[in-house]
């Protein structure tokens, strides 16, 4: 496959995925008389329009693909220069994992494992600590950033994972199936994380410290990341990024559009 058919697909799948976040807005509308008004569903529809967030920066980022430090895209435009680019991902990043907090506190505290709202409490400064470090990498090009955020987003998930498994005796069927999905999208994060993602920046970086790269000051790499990117269809560049971007693009917005379906822990059940 080349980087242009790659490029047109995430271009398809971002489309079918805007697609699929207004049918779930319209399905839960007709599901629940007076969703968008009733005081009941308050949670669900900032789920709702968390994930929509979510989903629109996903695709803008499909549509304009990018390699931050090495400022690298496929399209020449405006919105191609990494300070744009970040910007988008870091308010979509926010609100993804903000999802993950509003259910971890709607079940914590309808459940009273304190574990749970704790963690709740604590996913999206910590997730605002990996942005900040993703924004140091690419306003100096130093790999380092990459690395501590990949770790904080792994750290997250184990996070998560905790929680999923503690509220499993909490839960009934139709909750549990729910709690299984996000066991199985945390577990598989977990791997690709540990086994490729985060390796593949701690090489980079090495990398950087054996070639005895100078990094960027602050003013620098803000005028530097500001720059018009450089178009690049080479193989070579893209073929690491493309299975991180790929599952980005799609699995996680999947997962972000089902949590827009939680059941909600409105009783304690054993």
């Amino acid at each position: 496959m080349s980087v242009q058919t790659w490029w047109i697909v995430l271009c398809i799948v971002a489309v079918l995925n805007i697609a699929a976040w207004i049918i779930t807005a319209a399905a839960l509308a007709r599901r629940h008389d007076q969703f968008f008004l009733a005081e009941q569903h308050q949670q669900q529809r900032w789920m709702l329009w968390l994930s929509a967030a979510y989903v629109a920066g996903c695709s803008f980022r499909s549509f304009l693909p990018r390699i931050d430090l090495e400022r690298v895209c496929l399209l020449q435009s405006e919105l191609s220069n990494m300070v744009v680019g970040r910007s988008v991902a870091t308010v979509a990043e926010l609100c993804f994992i903000a999802q993950g907090a509003l259910l971890l506190y709607h079940a914590g505290s309808k459940t009273s494992v304190r574990f749970v709202s704790t963690v709740a409490l604590l996913l999206v400064p910590i997730i605002a600590v990996a942005e900040g470090a993703s924004w140091y990498a690419i306003l100096s090009k130093n790999y380092f950033g990459h690395v501590l955020e990949n770790s904080i987003w792994t750290l997250s998930a184990m996070l998560l994972l905790a929680c999923f498994v503690l509220l499993w005796p909490h839960s009934n069927r139709k909750q549990r199936y729910f709690l299984t999905a996000m066991m199985v999208f945390a577990i598989s994060y977990i791997v690709f994380m540990t086994n490729v993602d985060v390796p593949m920046y701690w090489t980079r970086w090495n990398a950087e410290l054996e070639s005895g790269m100078e990094f960027l000051s602050l003013h620098q790499g803000i005028l530097d990341a500001s720059r018009p990117c450089d178009v690049n269809f080479n193989w070579n560049i893209w073929r690491m990024e493309i299975p991180w971007m790929t599952l980005y693009f799609t699995v996680a917005v999947w997962f972000s559009i089902l949590l827009a379906h939680f059941p909600r822990w409105d009783y304690r059940t054993n």
